[in-house]
């Protein structure tokens, strides 16, 4: 392969709080050098020279929490539209999700399925992670070196329509599981609400109103949730445990003493819960619908401190499509509808929208999404900065262009988004993938897609 040299005036390099000139040498889908300066492009050159102009230089997105259905429910989502949406919103690798493919990625043989249908489809490159229920422990190790990057449990019940598809486990099955793992070079997610934490009565309805729905998923799911993972955890100090779409702040004071007490305790949060309020959602919108869910904007707030401070480590999609008639979008009926939010591709743009209100820079969000992320799904060699041994992965971004989203502006399956009709600021130019360019603003995607599976 040819020699690809990038630079631009504006480069947000590892370790730099702001962009600066600089060039990058891409050889073999790898950064070969990264020179301060920008360079005009000599008379005659034998590579291929892209120069950023006016806009930043940022390294791809990893996005950790994605659900890309497939196998077994592609009218879901796919991995040809899943990572088109990614692409499209400056997201360079996906890690997917076990669950909601049919079967879930349990055993090496569901594995090797989902890298059968991923194979050939993929606009960005993805790697996956393995799922823990209760009687697989002993695919966990043949899982581990099988390539998943890790592993996912459910401390309550997962939501889909078969509760024997991907059941949540006991305390029981989460030690035994942390038994067999506690050695190996993974990490163990917890969706964080416990079964069993809510005492209340159910409220009364309507079904439609997104406080009925609040009510049902109080934050004390959460905080029971995350007591019991800090203590499992000073059992099994090896092992390094994550909490995947933090949505309670009140949890936050459990998670600062579990990191100040030395435990392996990493967390991330989502768009949704920086970038929506429950005090804003109206009646009879599912699209809002998710699990944990959308908390009022003084938690909202804390969760941006949260970031600011490191007792969150980063931000995810979670991105959870279902088809429309799922969302129960006609009926307005929450409490009935499917949980998940759709955001593949619009990440970046919210939080730099949202995080500019709050003085958040651009360097505060590509940690979050991008390095963290990366370091997150053990990619943190391979993806996440613009430094010298990584992948080439980078995005060409305009951060003053606004566009507004539409349907139109979805690249994802089923066009349902509670973002829908806002504005945004920030639009991604062009992104690459190890060099190769795979989505263009004003050309749309290359073809074959290039991503690799990881």
């Amino acid at each position: 392969m040819p020699t690809i040299t990038v630079t631009g005036r504006r480069v947000l390099l590892d370790g730099s709080d702001d962009p600066r000139p600089a060039t990058l040498s891409i050889v073999d889908g790898k950064i070969a050098a990264v020179e301060h300066g920008w360079r005009m492009r000599p008379a005659s050159h034998a590579s291929t020279w892209i120069d950023a102009q006016d806009n930043i230089i940022i390294p791809g997105l990893v996005d950790a929490h994605v659900h890309l259905n497939e196998p077994g429910r592609t009218d879901w989502e796919g991995f040809w539209t899943g990572t088109r949406a990614a692409a499209a919103g400056g997201v360079t690798c996906v890690v997917d999700m076990p669950l909601n493919s049919i079967p879930p990625t349990c055993t090496v043989a569901d594995l090797v399925l989902k890298r059968a249908a991923a194979s050939g489809q993929c606009f960005t490159d993805v790697a996956f992670w393995g799922g823990v229920i209760p009687g697989n422990q002993d695919h966990l190790k043949p899982l581990v070196d099988a390539g998943v990057q890790g592993f996912k449990c459910f401390l309550i019940e997962s939501g889909v329509e078969a509760r024997s598809e991907f059941p949540c486990v006991s305390e029981r099955d989460a030690k035994a599981a942390m038994e067999i793992l506690q050695h190996s070079p993974t990490v163990l997610l917890f969706h964080a609400e416990l079964e069993g934490a809510l005492s209340d009565p159910e409220p009364a309805p309507p079904s439609t109103a997104y406080a009925t729905f609040l009510h049902s998923r109080p934050e004390k799911l959460e905080t029971d949730a995350i007591s019991l993972i800090t203590r499992l955890q000073r059992a099994y100090p090896s092992l390094r445990c994550h909490i995947v779409h933090l949505s309670a702040a009140s949890a936050l004071p459990l998670i600062r003493a579990a990191k100040s007490a030395g435990l392996k305790l990493t967390v991330e949060t989502c768009f949704h819960y920086l970038c929506l309020a429950a005090d804003e959602i109206p009646s009879g919108r599912p699209e809002f619908k998710c699990c944990p869910p959308i908390r009022e904007n003084v938690n909202r707030e804390l969760l941006w401190e949260a970031l600011l401070d490191g007792s969150i480590d980063c931000v995810v999609s979670d991105h959870s499509p279902c088809i429309t008639e799922l969302k129960k979008i006609d009926e307005g009926d929450i409490m009935g509808a499917w949980g998940g939010i759709s955001t593949l591709g619009l990440g970046l743009s919210l939080l730099w929208t949202e995080g500019s209100k709050r003085g958040v820079t651009l360097a505060h969000i590509l940690e979050w999404t991008s390095k963290k992320t990366a370091e997150h799904a053990g990619l943190g060699e391979l993806k996440g900065q613009l430094k010298v041994g990584f992948d080439g992965d980078f995005v060409i971004w305009d951060p003053s262009a606004e566009f507004k989203v539409t349907k139109g502006t979805l690249q994802f399956k089923n066009k349902l988004s509670p973002y829908e009709g806002l504005t945004l600021r920030g639009r991604v130019e062009q992104t690459f993938v190890r060099g190769s360019l795979v989505y263009d603003r004003h050309t749309g995607f290359e073809s074959p897609p290039s991503g690799r599976l990881l």
